[in-house]
């Protein structure tokens, strides 16, 4: 089917006037009646428009019998199949000059991505059931998606996918997991989102895409997470591991870090203790666990001289001794450590060493110093004891020595 831009009685076709507001007789009519559609809101960014019902339902708004305002004269055309509705939006958001009048900077080639999505290619093959515009941008409550209300804002797109993707019954025919909601909410990435509500923390559009959703293959799995992580990817896909992981076709990030249940990395990821995930691959005796042994000693060993820095610069703070010093030396250290995690991703234990040992020596000479201000501050402490005792002497001569001419003057 074809679809033209309807306005308010008839077609409205690219080049012509954007619709007035004017009189609504769907709107007021369906609302006497109590018959708005299920999460009608005045709001909606098209009402905002001038795009009321008839313009994409139809029919003569201006009509206040229903019969004339919903006839086929007047153009209308009732509910759009669920298989029409991609071309059905597209017919406005895919028109260029049409859109320019609305938002001249928003992509008019969503209804040609969606076609590349596994939602599109599922619907153009018979799937009535895969997502569509209003599953995801709803029907009558659309709003901007920086819009808190709106369905695709940052904060909601989880629980938006998670309508679908999280009900066992809907998704049987598919063969996949539904439990992608509660391991994305426990991970990282959601704790930050749905929880810190930091909306620059990625939901599942950010990996999965938008109008083009897919998952990432194979060979784009490091690409999407290097979006933020970008030095970890540079270093990891130069590695000798990142050759070997594309040689074996194996998923670079999410092999070691997941992918919906992403938790925060630990130093105890690294290395060949219990926690570690170098040891789901590699075994005593090998290469790889002597390289994944000895980064993860030297990481730790620098980081527990870091730590032990830090208590006793809090004991020289605690004292109100000079930590300045020992401020600028902790600073360079944790920046070495940061980069040191970051260096791991390399698999170079030569160049974590490097970082690791510049962290290490910076804490040492923290500690040195902070044990100078606290051998500083005891003896410090020592002089005020005798100074306190020797001034207590003096006061105690004094008020005698002032008793003795008191007598000798009365």
């Amino acid at each position: 089917m074809a679809f033209a831009f309807l306005g308010t009685t008839g077609f409205l076709h690219a080049g012509d006037p954007a619709p007035e507001p004017g009189v609504d007789h769907c709107v007021s009519c369906h609302q006497e009646s109590d018959m708005l559609p299920s999460g009608f809101q005045k709001e909606d960014i098209h009402m905002q428009s001038g795009l009321s019902c008839a313009g994409c339902h139809g029919g003569d708004k201006t009509r206040e019998d229903m019969d004339e305002a919903m006839s086929v004269k007047a153009g209308f055309i009732g509910v759009p199949k669920r298989s029409e509705i991609p071309d059905f939006c597209g017919r406005c958001h895919s028109d260029i000059n049409f859109m320019r009048v609305y938002q001249p900077r928003i992509p008019t080639d969503q209804k040609s991505q969606y076609f590349t999505s596994i939602h599109g290619k599922r619907l153009r093959n018979g799937d009535k059931k895969v997502a569509v515009c209003t599953s995801c941008h709803t029907s009558h409550s659309i709003f901007s998606a920086k819009d808190p209300r709106s369905s695709v804002y940052a904060l909601n797109v989880p629980e938006t996918c998670n309508h679908c993707h999280g009900d066992p019954d809907y998704m049987k025919d598919y063969d996949i997991p539904t439990d992608q909601y509660t391991k994305y909410a426990g991970s990282v990435h959601g704790v930050a989102l749905l929880e810190k509500r930091d909306t620059g923390a990625p939901a599942c559009n950010d990996c999965h895409g938008n109008h083009g959703a897919i998952p990432p293959g194979v060979s784009s799995i490091s690409h999407v997470c290097g979006l933020c992580h970008v030095n970890n990817l540079q270093y990891f896909t130069a590695s000798a591991m990142g050759k070997a992981f594309a040689e074996q076709n194996l998923h670079a990030c999410e092999e070691c870090h997941g992918n919906h249940g992403v938790h925060s990395a630990s130093d105890d990821m690294v290395g060949t203790g219990e926690q570690a995930v170098c040891i789901e691959c590699h075994g005593e005796g090998d290469r790889g666990y002597q390289v994944a042994d000895s980064i993860g000693s030297e990481l730790k060993t620098a980081v527990q001289k870091y730590q032990e820095a830090l208590a006793i610069r809090k004991e020289v703070k605690t004292a109100g001794m000079d930590d300045i010093d020992i401020g600028y030396l902790l600073q360079d250290a944790h920046q070495d450590i940061i980069q040191s995690r970051t260096l791991v991703h390399t698999f170079d234990p030569v160049r974590v060493g490097e970082k690791t040992m510049s962290s290490l020596k910076n804490s040492e000479r923290a500690i040195s110093l902070a044990k100078s201000e606290i051998e500083e501050y005891a003896v410090r402490r020592k002089g005020l004891g005798v100074a306190t005792i020797f001034i207590t002497i003096i006061v105690v001569a004094l008020f005698f020595k002032i008793r003795q001419m008191e007598k000798k003057n009365s």
